[in-house]
């Protein structure tokens, strides 16, 4: 194989604007592809599974949906979710949500999941990773000024660690702090290492 060609095309099973500026830091072409996955769906049909599973299995559907793995080559799937005293909340899409979760997990520890994919062929790689994050106890004011400022409707958990939401944590404990933002790029590279990709 050239080591200047890539072994197949790059295909990131998400139409995520975070996920696409982490990929977009190897400098390598890739296509986004909106993969066809019903979340709640799975989620309602896993009710019950460790938040983890439901994590692996809906990036492992987003990965391997119709419109991705028809294209062929190396898909990545990923999904996040907070699991926080035994509930999961996952995107909030709307501000009230939004300041319902926040104020729930005010003061307290959560943990936010991260599970990704990678499918080639008959080969398949699994990365899940476990940040725990500690928020501030917050007033009722403060959460809504973040919640105008950031309008944080389509991130799990309600807040953006890459803008105003670090404000939010007086402690983060995390392997790879680009598992946050959705893609865990040292894994990532690993993997795409293994597969072939001449990276760096």
């Amino acid at each position: 194989m050239n080591a200047a060609e890539p072994p197949a095309d790059l295909i990131l099973a998400s139409t995520s604007p975070y996920r696409r500026m982490l990929l977009d830091r190897l400098g390598w072409p890739f296509r986004c592809v909106a993969p066809e996955c019903d979340e709640a769906a799975i989620q309602a049909e896993m009710s019950g599974s460790e938040p983890s599973r439901i994590a692996e299995e809906l990036a492992l559907r987003k990965a391997t949906s119709p419109p991705v793995a028809n294209l062929g080559g190396t898909a990545i799937g990923c999904d996040q979710l907070v699991s926080f005293e035994g509930r999961l909340f996952g995107k909030p899409g709307s501000l009230d949500r939004a300041i319902e979760q926040l104020e729930a997990m005010s003061g307290r520890t959560h943990e936010l999941i991260t599970a990704m994919i990678v499918v080639r062929g008959d080969r398949m790689f699994r990365r899940t990773d476990v940040t725990r994050l500690r928020m501030r106890p917050l007033s009722r004011e403060a959460i809504e000024r973040y919640v105008r400022a950031d309008r944080p409707i389509d991130c799990a958990g309600s807040y953006k660690l890459e803008t105003r939401g670090i404000t939010l944590f007086d402690r983060i404990e995390s392997e790879d702090h680009t598992a946050i933002t959705g893609l865990p790029m040292i894994a990532l590279t690993s993997i795409l290492r293994d597969l072939g990709y001449p990276i760096p």
